[in-house]
């Protein structure tokens, strides 16, 4: 498993160990995840230290990932560089490490022996760019992704050429169209791309998850770049205030790290699954707003909340999953509702030591580069 060690890696690892399964881990354990010390102080690291196969190492290294993959009969591809912001500006390190690791670990299983016989890919709902929508005079429409200037006067919505203003959003299926609004989402589809194309011509049996929004216990709070949930948790936590983005009224569909695991091993142990791309996620949105609201209330705190009316290049108004396609194929039902698993990761946060936070330099960084206005 490439990006064992990570939020959803480590989590799948435990299930899969408990399950039987002799588990093999390549990570880098990548310090904007794992903070400074990540050997003795990562508590994603720490969960699976001792019950897996452990290598450290980058998928940009070949004889490190030929080692990795060697005696492998299934790989779980996780390994990824994330944050929508960030990619905007670390280009390079962003394609290098989500394409070129892609990349090379395919090259790896065209052109040496190996006993694998099924690769799953991580993708993202980021590749779908804004979501789906209906209008009165058009039908289904994709609309392409907001304009600067309109945000400048605080118009947030989406808009499509011909349609009245008031489009209604639709959960996004997979025949969706895909046309990520970032780099990060341009990479996670390339990486779905590569693995679907590639593993069929070599008769490996290739499988796409699309996750949406992933939380849970156990989530890094160190990383300011990406899941406003361990974000807005960790300016609580160390009682600064937080800003909310656009009108508060931007929407995702969160999913509960044990629905995701529960989906990934059914890609893992279904033969169902093999040749085939799914959405995974609630098919429920939730706005950014009713996000402070629920953390504040279980945090039982007050905190000074602001909506700036900034925005960032490259985010999207609205997606939310159609889940219709696993739920049929795989039988997959997420069974944490949002307001649950709030409560949960809420309840796990409060036992944390306060982490660094780093979110303001990451917004001075992205002002910097002029991604955030």
């Amino acid at each position: 498993m490439t990006g064992g060690a990570g939020f959803i890696g480590s989590n799948l690892c435990l299930k899969l160990v408990e399950k039987g399964y002799e588990v093999t881990v390549l990570d880098n354990l990548s310090k904007q995840i794992h903070d400074s010390d990540p050997e003795n102080t990562s508590t994603l690291y720490q969960s699976i230290k001792g019950k897996v196969n452990f290598i450290r190492g980058s998928v940009t290294d070949r004889s490190i990932l030929e080692d990795a993959i060697r005696g492998q009969d299934i790989i779980v591809h996780l390994a990824a560089e994330t944050g929508t912001g960030q990619s905007m500006y670390e280009i390079e390190r962003y394609t290098k490490v989500n394409i070129g690791g892609t990349a090379l670990l395919l090259d790896i299983l065209a052109n040496t022996s190996h006993h694998v016989k099924k690769v799953i890919v991580a993708s993202s709902r980021a590749i779908y760019g804004e979501g789906k929508y209906k209008c009165k005079e058009l039908g289904v429409v994709y609309p392409e992704h907001r304009s600067a200037a309109a945000m400048k006067e605080k118009d947030f919505e989406v808009h499509y050429a011909g349609c009245s203003p008031a489009l209604e959003v639709l959960p996004t299926d997979e025949e969706s169209k895909i046309h990520p609004s970032s780099v990060y989402g341009i990479s996670k589809q390339v990486q779905e791309q590569l693995v679907m194309t590639i593993t069929k011509s070599l008769g490996i049996a290739g499988v796409a998850f699309r996750y949406q929004n992933v939380y849970g216990p156990g989530q890094s709070l160190h990383n300011p770049y990406t899941g406003i949930l361990s974000i807005f948790s960790t300016r609580i936590k160390n009682g600064n205030p937080i800003n909310i983005f656009e009108d508060g009224k931007e929407s995702r569909d969160f999913v509960y790290i044990d629905d995701v695991v529960n989906a990934t091993l059914l890609g893992i142990e279904n033969e169902k699954a093999n040749g085939n791309v799914y959405n995974v996620g609630t098919g429920t949105p939730v706005t950014v707003t009713k996000v402070v609201e629920l953390l504040t209330h279980y945090f039982d705190t007050k905190v000074t909340v602001e909506i700036t009316g900034n925005f960032r290049i490259g985010d999207i108004r609205h997606n939310f999953a159609d889940i219709t396609k696993i739920k049929k194929h795989l039988g997959f039902k997420p069974e944490i509702t949002f307001e649950e698993g709030i409560e949960r990761f809420v309840k796990w946060v409060k036992n944390q030591a306060a982490p660094s936070d780093n979110y303001e330099q990451s917004l001075s960084e992205m002002k910097e580069k002029g991604l955030l206005k």
